[in-house]
């Protein structure tokens, strides 16, 4: 309260409002909540702490397993301060579903991640500070439709940095950028380099900065967007989403057929041989 006092005092403002003031500042401030499902592989796990390296308003929760109880992760953000929450599902080993939702009212939207690629498969070339802000760009897709500027909103409040967040810098060096392509939605992360790349020297006046991605790279399929935080009314389903257990039920059963229709030809082969035997040779038995 006396640094407030000094404040006010040097200033010239008025107690109460500087107090108001700053509570105003304070509740302005979107924190997100990652947490990852039992039976992550090693790539989904360097996918969240790419991310939680990339968020530094971000907090890291241990594994839990929330399929029947998805309550559990708004308990979880409540009790961690978040008001946002990232749950990374893993399902048979190898689909990776990714919740975003705004706890504890919502809305949550479920997507599909697709083409995954982390820094470390990576190796790109492009660098940036830890801690720094990111530039959010969207492409102009997101304002024809309307589940695509809600998206575009829940992606504004997670993965924007808000100004004064800890651990974050005040420096903007790198830009995330989400594009609609076929339905779904890209990720990518670049950085902002303002040097020369042959010269290593400042670029000139006239010279536009130039983009170096750095990763991590991957493609989010939106399935289904709920009114509720993890559940409640369906606003908006993809009518194009096919689940990858039938896309492999579907494989599995063009290699049924394949096999079946091999088993006929021989069976047909056999028959063939048996209805037409080959004639007896008469010397074949000359030199015994």
């Amino acid at each position: 309260m006396a640094t407030l006092y000094k404040t006010a005092k040097s200033e010239f403002m008025d107690v109460d409002d500087l107090i108001e003031e700053k509570e105003k500042k304070s509740n302005i401030k979107n924190r997100v909540l990652m947490v990852a499902s039992r039976g992550s592989t090693y790539r989904h796990r360097h996918l969240l702490n790419d991310l939680e390296m990339l968020l530094p308003h971000s907090k890291k929760e241990a594994k839990i397993e929330a399929k029947k109880d998805m309550e559990l992760l708004n308990e979880l953000a409540e009790i961690q301060n978040c008001n946002n929450v990232f749950y990374f599902e893993t399902r048979k080993h190898t689909d990776l579903y990714m919740w975003i939702s705004r706890a504890p009212s919502g809305p949550s939207v479920k997507f599909q991640v697709q083409n995954l690629h982390t820094m470390d498969e990576l190796k790109m070339t492009g660098n940036c500070l830890k801690g720094s802000r990111p530039i959010l760009s969207f492409d102009a897709n997101f304002d024809s439709e309307p589940h695509l500027q809600l998206l575009k909103e829940m992606f504004t409040q997670t993965f924007g940095v808000p100004k004064g967040a800890r651990k974050s810098k005040p420096f903007f060096d790198h830009v995330f950028t989400f594009s609609v392509v076929d339905g779904r939605i890209w990720f990518r992360n670049f950085q902002i380099a303002e040097k020369d790349s042959m010269t290593g020297g400042d670029m000139a006046k006239d010279d536009k900065p130039t983009l170096i991605e750095i990763g991590p790279r991957f493609v989010l399929n939106p399935i289904r967007i709920f009114e509720g935080s993890f559940g409640g009314p369906t606003l908006y389903e993809n009518p194009k989403f096919i689940s990858p257990n039938v896309i492999r039920a579907n494989v599995l059963r063009q290699k049924a057929a394949k096999h079946a229709e091999r088993l006929n030809n021989n069976a047909e082969r056999e028959n063939r041989d048996k209805e037409n035997p080959l004639p007896v040779d008469p010397l074949k038995d000359v030199f015994e």
